[in-house]
C-alpha cells in the first residue's frame, strides 16, 4: 500500500501526513484528508520533526486535505511560532473549503498562503 493509501489506527482513515521531503532549503510537509483533534499529534509530530531539521522554510502542502478543524488550526499555529523566522512558515493550495476555515478563523492574515506548492518554495521569506 503506498503512503497515501495507509490507514490510521482505527482503520477507516487516511493517514494524515501523506509525505515530507527536502527541496533545497525547504522541507515539505504534505497532509491529506480530516485534520481534527483524532490526528492532531501525528501532524504535530511531522511538523516538529520538519523544525527539528532547522530549514529555511516549511511549506505545509493542503492541496489533498479535505476538511481541518480548530484543534489542526492550532497546530499550525503552535508550529510556526517554533520558528526563528516566522515568515518561513508557508502555507500552499488549501483547497475550498480550506481557505474558508482560514478565511472564517482570521488565520489567512496571520499566515502566508500561497496557491501551489512551487509558488511557496520560490516566496521571499
Amino acid at each position: 500500500m503506498t503512503d497515501r493509501g495507509k490507514m490510521d489506527g482505527d482503520g477507516l482513515r487516511k493517514h494524515p501526513v501523506l509525505g515530507v521531503e527536502t527541496m533545497g532549503t525547504a522541507r515539505v510537509v504534505r497532509l491529506g484528508g480530516e485534520l481534527d483533534l483524532y490526528n492532531a499529534a501525528q501532524v504535530r509530530s511531522a511538523l516538529d520533526d520538519a523544525c527539528a531539521a532547522a530549514p529555511e522554510r516549511i511549506v505545509v502542502d493542503l492541496g489533498e486535505v479535505d476538511f481541518i478543524d480548530s484543534t489542526a488550526l492550532g497546530v499550525l499555529i503552535e508550529t510556526r511560532t517554533k520558528l526563528g523566522n516566522r515568515d518561513g512558515f508557508l502555507l500552499a493550495a488549501p483547497g475550498l473549503e480550506t481557505r474558508r476555515a482560514l478565511q472564517i478563523s482570521g488565520l489567512d492574515k496571520l499566515f502566508t498562503v500561497h496557491d501551489t506548492v512551487p509558488e511557496a518554495l520560490v516566496a521571499k521569506v
